[in-house]
């Protein structure tokens, strides 16, 4: 035993040794790794910034004594010790080859620059730096003109050993002045300002348009005006305040109620009507909002209109007293990081010709014949009958007499269909919550419902769900929308042109007109390539991606993979960071964001919601299997708390495709027409997806029964003109960076990244010596030999080959063993 202890010590301080070694050599080696040189690269940049800084600003102090020395080049070394600057010789002729020979004052936009690249390189912070180049490099090219034209219509500074622009602003000045004279120079100076401005951001334009407008005048008269109406108002005039409410009341457009219609023969209606009756439920807008003004979102805790967004800190007024946005005595706003971003108006919506179902009264009575005649026929007698109209879709609602089999009336469904001569008929028996039977006709002229008319109701503009989905209208003509947030997971699944990309595009679009690019982020896959790219315009605004990517439209197998993965990595840090702030879900973190209750110092940071969307699901199953599926259903069993929700299409619903892992964490389904009855009892567990008439009519399915939905119809061009409405507008710097991940392969061969060390199976090193020593491997050999089941097996199999200790499966064949003597394999398990 003490034998035994003094040999396993014995190797311990070995090994250590070894690994010291190792550590050594490791660090020589991994220099010329990207992270390594690019911190040193970096911290380089840093120190020369600071450097050629002091240089400068001491070049302003003592460049006069420096001056004859500079001009000579001579004493390069300053052995004489007779520079000034306190940087020395090197620093002198720096600094005067910057600010006399190059840009002037305006060099001193260049120790910033190398600043920010430097902290890039050492990952201290994450940005772009094309776009930096881009405004520092045209900001110190025009400052360096700026100085120079300066100095030249004041020569005070003329002899002076500061060129005030360099020898660069005195060059571009002096052609200028030739060409345009002084008169034009100054022109362009301020163009060429203003043309900066516009490019730095886009509310430039809206700056300089009410300027010319002279809307800072109106708007003090404004106020003036309103601080007025409130004093009158207090003195108690209500009759004034009524009229105006009952005049917008009138303007407010109402949108179509449900029509009614009784068919029933006159004798057995209850009232005396002409059979047509509405439901109004006045789903119009009370306001009309001008096109230049955003349409806000009030929070669900109820909130004041009269604070605006914005990031820097302002006054605004609040009854009789004064706010100021941002203090730290106010609740945290995160609409502030994008001050003057717009919502999408609605006229980038079209409005369709026809708003509404017509009633065609020789058509109802036809089909209501028809209907009664059918049923006659089998026996079945009714006692009453009337249609409710949709769009698309009219639903016949017949109340049986007493004795008869719901059953019987279900099974004539082909028999109706024939007599009716129509697609897509439906009988629903029961109609859930009514004692009637339903059986949905299609329209033979059918209307088209806009994406304007469902973004117009009252219905969305009053949410106040988290995600606000809106899909089209029932068969009542009422909106129909639901909130992804509880959903929370959706399948749309639908045969080839059956609206399953406008659906797709309905809801996207739904959420770009209720959510600020800081509450919302957008990972978008795209196999097909073509789908989501109309959204590429928008993605500094609304979409996530890798932080190496260049492209946020995902289109590649192997970074949809990496992407999915980054997307757990991001679930797994926001349930940490709900933990330590001790709450449940995104909602309640967020609450006590706002109410400043979170310290970011300790790393807490608001949380936008994130939708993920897969197209071309089954192309991906396809291609990646396994490798897709995993992650996407571990976030659909876990992400729901912390804000990430996946929407899955794809056309082929199949059982291949749709596995049961699919289903069970995805209940909300969307079923447009499919081929045949299995496809629909793979997306609904239940037939009516067969029945669809196509071109948009679809099933919504969660929890209870089916709901037949007609899909808004947003075209192309529509939703290209919101996304260069919201181009257009100030943005965030970059998209929003996904975790980075390891790549599917570990360097240096085997896929040793991809492996948790720490996550290995107890048995890894038994069943690895075992396969070694044989020199074959397969998961049946190990569930044999080792008397375990097949699932862990295979995982076993599965850490061997990305360990590379066996290959990739050919067949049925065992696998082939890439470690041929087991010192190799021994040196390989020291290692882990």
């Amino acid at each position: 035993m003490a034998t035994n202890k003094r040999k396993n010590k014995k190797n311990k301080k070995y090994a250590d040794a070894q690994k010291e070694k190792l550590s050594a050599g490791d660090f020589l080696a991994g220099f010329g790794k990207m992270e390594i040189f690019s911190f040193c690269i970096g911290l380089l940049f840093v120190v020369a910034a600071l450097f050629i800084a002091v240089a400068m600003v001491s070049y302003l102090l003592t460049g006069e004594a420096d001056y004859s020395l500079l001009e000579s080049g001579n004493d390069w070394l300053n052995e004489g010790a007779r520079y000034k600057n306190v940087c020395g010789s090197w620093g002198a002729m720096t600094a005067y080859f910057l600010m006399n020979d190059m840009f002037g004052l305006a060099s001193f936009i260049i120790p910033p620059y190398m600043v920010i690249v430097g902290f890039r390189l050492m990952h201290v912070f994450k940005f772009t730096l094309v776009r930096k180049f881009i405004l520092f490099t045209l900001l110190m090219l025009w400052a360096s003109v700026f100085f120079a034209a300066f100095g030249n219509l004041f020569p005070y500074f003329e002899g002076s050993f500061v060129k005030l622009g360099g020898n660069h602003g005195i060059h571009v000045v002096k052609i200028l002045t030739q060409v345009v004279g002084t008169p034009g120079l100054l022109a362009v100076l301020a163009i060429s300002a203003v043309l900066y401005l516009v490019y730095l951001s886009a509310r430039t334009i809206e700056i300089i348009r009410d300027a010319f407008r002279l809307k800072f005048i109106r708007t003090e008269r404004l106020k003036r005006l309103m601080t007025k109406g409130k004093e009158d108002n207090d003195e108690g005039d209500d009759d004034e305040g009524d009229d105006d409410n009952t005049e917008q009341k009138e303007d407010a457009p109402n949108q179509a109620a449900p029509i009614v219609v009784d068919l029933s023969p006159t004798d057995n209606r209850k009232d005396g009507n002409d059979g047509i009756s509405t439901t109004d439920d006045s789903n119009g807008i009370d306001e009309i909002v001008p096109d230049d003004v955003p349409v806000q979102e009030t929070p669900e805790g109820g909130g004041d209109d009269n604070v605006a967004m914005g990031v820097t800190v302002k006054e605004t007024e609040k009854g009789d007293g004064q706010i100021k946005r941002g203090d730290i005595n106010t609740p945290y706003d995160p609409k502030l990081d994008l001050e003057h971003y717009k919502y999408p108006t609605l006229n980038l919506l079209k409005k369709a010709d026809d708003q509404g179902p017509r009633i065609d009264m020789v058509e109802q009575n036809a089909n209501k014949n028809r209907i009664i005649e059918v049923l006659k026929t089998f026996g079945v007698e009714i006692t009453s009958i009337k249609a409710t109209i949709g769009p698309t879709i009219t639903l016949y609602e017949i109340v049986p007499a007493a004795g008869t089999r719901i059953s019987k009336i279900r099974n004539l469904e082909d028999d109706i269909a024939l007599q009716l001569a129509a697609e897509g008929i439906r009988i629903i028996a029961p109609i859930p919550g009514k004692g009637t039977i339903g059986i949905e006709v299609p329209n033979k002229k059918k209307c088209i419902v806009s994406m304007e008319s469902v973004i117009n109701s009252k219905v969305y503009q009053e949410s106040k769900m988290e995600l606000p989905c809106a899909l089209g209208k029932t068969i009542s003509n009422e909106v129909f929308m639901f909130d992804l947030a509880k959903a929370p997971h959706l399948l749309v699944a639908g045969a080839t042109g059956q609206g399953k990309s406008v659906g797709l595009n309905a809801i996207v679009t739904s959420l770009l007109y209720k959510k600020h690019p800081s509450e919302l982020k957008i990972v978008t896959v795209d196999p097909k390539k073509v789908e989501f790219s109309i959204y590429s315009p928008i993605e500094n605004h609304f979409l996530a991606r890798l932080e190496e990517e260049e492209d946020c439209i995902i289109t590649d197998v192997q970074k949809v993979v990496k992407t999915l993965n980054s997307l757990c990595v991001l679930m797994d840090t926001r349930y940490d960071m709900l933990k330590r702030a001790h709450v449940r879900n995104i909602k309640e973190y967020n609450e006590k964001f706002k109410n400043r209750q979170l310290n970011p110092e300790q790393g807490h940071e608001y949380m936008p919601y994130i939708v993920v969307i897969v197209d071309e699901f089954g192309d991906l199953i396809m291609t990646a299997g396994k490798e897709v599926e995993l992650p996407i259903c571990r976030i659909a069993q876990l992400a729901r708390a912390v804000g990430i929700h996946m929407i899955i299409a794809t056309q082929r619903p199949e059982a291949k495709i749709i596995s049961g892992a699919i289903k069970t964490n995805f209940p909300t389904r969307i079923a447009f027409k499919v081929s045949g009855m299995m496809d629909s009892r793979v997306i609904l567990d239940r037939p009516g997806a067969n029945q669809l008439i196509g071109r948009g009519d679809m099933l919504y399915l969660q929890g209870g029964d089916p709901v037949r939905v007609q899909c808004a119809f947003v075209d192309t061009p529509e939703v290209n003109d919101i996304c260069h409405f919201i181009a257009t507008q100030q943005s965030f710097l970059h998209p929003m960076y996904l975790p980075e991940v390891a790549d599917s392969e570990g360097e240096g061969g085997g896929g040793m990244g991809t492996v948790d060390k720490g996550h290995l199976d107890p048995m890894f090193g038994d069943v690895a010596k075992f396969v070694v020593s044989n020199q074959s491997g397969s998961t049946s050999m190990i569930q044999r030999n080792y008397s375990i089941g097949y699932n862990r097996a295979g995982k076993i199999m599965d850490q061997l080959e990305k360990m590379g200790v066996v290959g990739p499966q050919v067949g049925s064949k065992p696998r082939e063993v890439l470690i041929k003597d087991p010192m190799t394999l021994e040196s390989l398990l020291n290692t882990l």
